[in-house]
């Protein structure tokens, strides 16, 4: 069930401080693995497995299709991110992440703020993100995935505008918050969703966006459809009621199986922007701090999001294969290249 071929993965607990976490590294022929740390409530520690396999497994992918000297890992944390985060809770973590010696490098992810990271780093050097450094890297996440959104409307509409388009963004999060920006600023009608309702409202009165229900999101007539909060949105269910010609958002993992709802998706006449290729903005941005970059760097990076996304929708066209197969073929491609060079970190 979980064979994803992982090199690594670390079980962390401390009864006593209330930790229970993982971490799984996935590959490291690119470099060393950097991917961030969730912080969710799972209803078992198989489910928080099963998720943070995926999701390393995604950050190889989107570390390799991106270019950067990076290998692919996750971490999560098994607890209430709002009510159960504490220092000596992530001073823990960071103990486990030091004892790696540097094959995995941490960052925020869902649940986690700069400000969490701090307490980490005081426990180990194998942490990006930091605040007065790279810091919050949402505002670059957003930014890539409005990218590769323009990229798909180029080739779904003829013109990467989304002037007037309807684009239900389904989570309100910082990911979320900062591309609704993007999106009203060109003037795009937005409707917004989000489980966590103070969110939810104080980004819809900041930029007089629509809300809907949680479950109607799947049931509106638009243009885009941007998952920006958990995965496996994009299934059995949704693919019936979904009306959009575009799937394009910063969630990870956004099909639920890919082998099966990447052809769907094709089939009913969607443009699916993949996922790790569009929401590799927060990465670069790490990657910038690790090797130094500036940060007008960074954002060429993220930029240029926009013409890979490009080149794949097209060749999807051409071939007639699905966009997740042809982006899993070029990062695959990449690590193959480099296997020969060093095998593992």
């Amino acid at each position: 069930m979980f064979n994803l071929e992982h090199e690594q993965v670390l079980f962390c607990q401390d009864k006593e401080i209330g930790l229970k976490a993982i971490i799984a590294v996935h590959n490291t022929v690119c470099g060393p693995a950097l991917g961030g740390t969730r912080m969710w409530n799972y209803n078992s520690e198989a489910e928080a497995l099963k998720d943070v396999l995926r999701l390393s497994r995604g950050m190889t992918y989107k570390n390799a299709i991106s270019g950067l000297n990076l290998g692919g890992g996750k971490a999560v944390i098994i607890g209430d991110s709002r009510t159960q985060k504490n220092e000596a809770l992530f001073r823990r973590f960071g103990k486990f992440v030091n004892n790696l010696a540097g094959k995995y490098i941490t960052a925020e992810d869902v649940g986690i703020s700069p400000k969490d990271m701090i307490y980490v780093a005081m426990e180990t050097n194998h942490v990006a993100g930091l605040p007065g450094k790279s810091g919050d890297p949402s505002p670059v996440t957003a930014y890539g995935v409005y990218m590769g959104m323009k990229a798909a409307a180029k080739a779904q509409y003829g013109k990467d505008s989304l002037s007037g388009k309807k684009v239900s963004v389904q989570g309100a999060g910082h990911v979320g918050q900062y591309l609704v920006e993007h999106l009203v600023k060109e003037g795009a009608k937005v409707f917004l969703s989000d489980i966590h309702e103070p969110t939810l409202m104080h980004v819809a009165n900041k930029f007089n966006t629509e809300i809907v229900g949680i479950d109607e999101i799947y049931d509106l007539d638009v243009d885009i459809y941007a998952p920006c909060a958990l995965g496996a949105t994009v299934n059995d269910d949704t693919l019936k009621r979904l009306k959009c010609s575009i799937i394009a958002g910063a969630a990870n993992n956004q099909l639920a199986k890919e082998d099966i709802h990447g052809f769907a998706v094709m089939e009913k006449g969607m443009i699916y922007a993949p996922d790790f290729l569009i929401n590799a903005g927060g990465v670069m941005n790490c990657y910038g701090e690790v090797v130094g970059l500036q940060q007008s760097q960074v954002m060429d990076m993220a930029e240029n999001i926009y013409n890979t996304t490009l080149d794949i929708v097209n060749t999807s066209k051409e071939k007639n294969i699905p966009t997740y197969q042809i982006a899993n073929q070029k990062a695959e491609e990449r690590i193959a290249a480099l296997t020969n060079i060093k095998k593992y970190y």
